[in-house]
């Protein structure tokens, strides 16, 4: 009953948290200035033309009665209709949500790959270059923002790195469409194309380290102040007088006991990861959820920055929550057994 109490304590803070995220985001879409219906249909149409569409799309109603009806036909399944695309705003989610989920799915196994070996060089080799270097990196990671990394990163593969390919998801000239899971590493797995496979992964470097170099650079900090911590605990001096040898404390004991930090600030960093993805996938051309709704922010599309908002919110609050039953895993004393009391 522990873990079902905790789910369901859980899933009613979920909806909450999308209740209050969508009412602020439908304030502030509609204090952003200018007409949507006018931005949408240009500069040359009439006041007829405009208070039609205004009419077609609710947007003359009161605002209480738009947020009222936009929220009956979410929990349908029903995100209206985009100004910007003049199509279903579900169908443009489901065009380009699984680009970015591919990127976030890249992106943070790499946060991993570099973080831990970092916080556990200057961890174990506390006050020796090694750890210095580390310091090093992950300050110059922490302080470059992704979006100049993301500019750095291009500017490079455009002039020197020119095997990398410098925006876009596939290359022109490749013809496949990935219409099985959405996502192209998978079904060129799924379809036997190792070439779509190897052109798919290449276009995913720059965009996927630049979101990774600063989630990875204070991650890696975090996970070296859990070790050495961990090191210090009693349990681990007590398995050091047993005889217990180093590398099992390390790789066993000391991992184990100093994961539960690293994979909070690890969920916490997906907001931070989503907020990026806007910029970065800007600046790659990445056909992902971000970029569009980057373009509906600049077309005040109040159904696409509506859906937009909520779909990375619920991502947000999953990932959160997938990073709770996993620490409870590794380590019942911090997971939903004991929050579930």
């Amino acid at each position: 009953m522990g873990l079902w109490a905790y789910l369901i304590r859980r899933g009613v803070g979920l909806a909450a948290v999308l209740l209050g995220l969508s009412l602020v985001i439908f304030a502030i879409a509609r204090l952003l200035p200018g007409d949507p219906a006018r931005i949408a249909l240009g500069p040359l149409a009439t006041g007829e033309q405009v208070a039609a569409l205004s009419q077609q799309m609710g947007l003359d109603r009161p605002a209480p009665v738009q947020y009222l009806t936009y929220m009956a036909g979410v929990l349908r399944g029903d995100f209206g209709q985009s100004l910007l695309t003049r199509r279903p705003v579900s169908l443009d989610i489901a065009e380009t949500l699984p680009a970015t989920v591919e990127l976030v799915l890249v992106t943070v196994p790499l946060i991993v790959a570099l973080a831990l070996p970092l916080g556990m060089l200057g961890a174990l080799r506390r006050g020796t270059w090694l750890d210095r270097g580390g310091w090093l990196l992950a300050l110059l990671g922490a302080a470059i923002p992704s979006f100049v990394l993301a500019i750095l990163l291009q500017l490079l593969a455009g002039h020197y790195w020119q095997f990398l390919p410098l925006g876009g998801r596939l290359s022109p000239d490749v013809d496949f469409t990935a219409n099985i899971s959405g996502l192209v590493l998978v079904d060129a797995v799924l379809r036997l194309r190792p070439d779509v496979f190897a052109n798919g992964l290449a276009h995913l470097i720059l965009p996927s380290v630049s979101l990774a170099v600063a989630a990875a650079a204070q991650l890696s900090r975090i996970t070296q102040s859990s070790l050495m911590a961990a090191a210090r605990a009693e349990s681990i001096e007590t398995l050091r007088a047993f005889g217990v040898g180093s590398r099992t404390i390390r790789y066993k004991y000391m991992l184990r006991a100093a994961v539960g930090a690293p994979l909070t600030i690890l969920g916490l960093q997906m907001a931070s990861l989503l907020g990026d993805a806007f910029v970065v996938e800007t600046v790659f051309g990445w056909p992902g959820i971000a970029s569009y709704g980057v373009r509906a922010i600049l077309s005040k599309d109040f159904n696409a920055i509506m859906a937009v908002v909520l779909v990375f919110g619920l991502g947000f609050v999953i990932a959160n929550l997938v990073i709770d039953l996993i620490i409870g895993l590794v380590d019942p004393r911090l997971g939903h057994a004991g929050a579930a009391r």
